[in-house]
């Protein structure tokens, strides 16, 4: 792992490398359609902008809280690849909590992406029906669930000022579309999808409802 003590930064060709490969994943996993489908779409990809700018071309969050600790900040070279992870930086430079969190949090992204894949091809399958079978017995909108995912891991393995702050206002966001297509729903299905959404959580699957077939 000698490369964890190099400088990782002004990598521009790995910040434009990193969006693309991601964007064509979620891309090709979400296949968006509708207007909806491309804003949803779009701020996710606002969202990898502005994380990978920071995991590989301008620290932007270590400068600003290396200016604020100055001495005190909790590992002596912060612009290392190691380093350059804020929850290992925060615990002094742990290669353990290195080797926890960066698999971890590929766990948590590459979940996403399948969850979405997985979400579009119900919907695909439905033609035009309502989908209550597979990962729609589980939850209703499996792929804002999916993004959420793929948030979180990328949380864990890259927390930056920019992506905290824009993390909670795509939840609100992807609340506020799972909302309005809901109303969307109930005009196309009726009774029929309100007794679904009475018996099948919205994003998490906290319980395993098998009557929404």
């Amino acid at each position: 792992m000698h490369f964890l003590d190099k400088y990782a930064y002004g990598l521009w060709g790995s910040v434009i490398l990193n969006i693309l490969v991601f964007g064509i994943f979620t891309y090709t996993a979400f296949k968006p359609t509708t207007k909806r489908d491309w804003r949803t779409l779009g701020a996710f990809t606002a969202f990898m902008v502005a994380l990978f700018s920071e995991m590989f071309g301008f620290p932007l969050t270590i400068y600003f809280l290396t200016s604020i600790l100055g001495s005190k900040y909790p590992v002596f070279d912060p612009f290392t690849h190691l380093n350059g992870h804020l929850w290992v930086a925060l615990s002094g430079g742990s290669i353990v909590v290195y080797s926890i969190l960066h698999p971890l949090s590929n766990v948590f992204i590459f979940s996403g992406l399948i969850v979405i894949a997985i979400g579009w091809k119900g919907i695909h399958a439905g033609n035009g029906e309502l989908v209550t079978s597979g990962i729609y017995k589980y939850i209703r909108h499996p792929q804002y669930s999916g993004f959420v995912l793929m948030i979180v891991g990328f949380l864990i393995q890259w927390p930056t000022i920019i992506t905290l702050i824009m993390a909670p206002i795509l939840l609100i966001m992807y609340t506020k579309l799972a909302k309005k297509e809901e109303k969307k729903m109930v005009e196309l299905f009726g009774e029929k999808y309100e007794e679904y959404r009475k018996q099948v959580p919205a994003f998490i699957p906290i319980r395993l409802s098998h009557k929404g077939r």
